[in-house]
């Protein structure tokens, strides 16, 4: 995995989580690597990938089974669409919009492409 600098790590070990939720590589009920295994696996410190984790469930996109592991919780894919729709239509598409005006750019017609 390779981090972008000018994002926290734990959020960018959580955003690669929800991409493979929304690819439809992780499906409800099935367990994703443990703390430790995660960690050694991208390189980065346990901590770091508790604190994702902890977001992670905070929001209801895993659960942890005591003993077991970590799943990815059965509505995992309602919430993480709901959640990045939510993030774009309130950030992105905005940025893009005043981007392309500045160009000169007609939205509309770029969207009909």
């Amino acid at each position: 995995m390779e981090f972008d600098s000018t994002r926290p790590i734990y959020v960018q070990i959580g955003d690669s989580v929800c991409d493979k939720i929304l690819r439809k590589e992780l499906l409800p009920d099935d367990r994703i690597l443990s703390v430790r295994e995660m960690g050694a696996q991208i390189g980065v410190n346990p901590n770091t990938v508790a604190r994702s984790y902890e977001k992670l469930m905070d929001a209801g996109i895993i659960y942890n089974k005591r003993g077991m592991g970590f799943y990815v919780a059965p509505d995992a894919l309602k919430t993480v669409l709901d959640r990045e729709r939510r993030a774009f239509l309130e950030t992105e598409l905005p940025r893009f919009r005043k981007r392309a005006e500045l160009l000169g750019l007609n939205v509309g017609e770029l969207l009909k492409k």
